[in-house]
């Protein structure tokens, strides 16, 4: 994909830059519209618990409640919550799954 300054009307919600090249995280309406190609469709889940980057366990805790019932999880760490990329289709068990995990702790 090209670089982002190249597409100013793209709203990028997140950027990793690698030496591989760049991914971008975008609205799936804005990809479609610019015919942008893309193989992972997730939906965004924000952890509404205030956490610290420097937070030890939190990240482990969901991806281990996540992955036990099979389900991909891309964790984008922010200053104040963890927001979660799961693929679309596990959408729901996912949430279930953090309500029940949250519930336990």
């Amino acid at each position: 994909m090209p670089s982002t300054e190249a597409l100013p009307e793209l709203d990028v919600l997140a950027r990793v830059e690698e030496p591989e090249g760049l991914s971008i995280v975008v609205r799936r309406e804005d990809a479609d519209a610019l015919v942008a190609p893309y193989d992972y469709v997730a939906a965004w889940i924000i952890l509404r618990v205030r956490s610290s980057l420097a937070a030890v366990g939190l990240t482990a805790a969901v991806s281990t409640a996540l992955a036990a019932e099979a389900i991909s999880c891309n964790v984008i760490a922010g200053v104040h919550h963890d927001h979660l990329l799961v693929p679309l289709d596990d959408a729901k068990r996912a949430l279930a799954i953090l309500h029940r995990l949250a519930s336990d702790s």
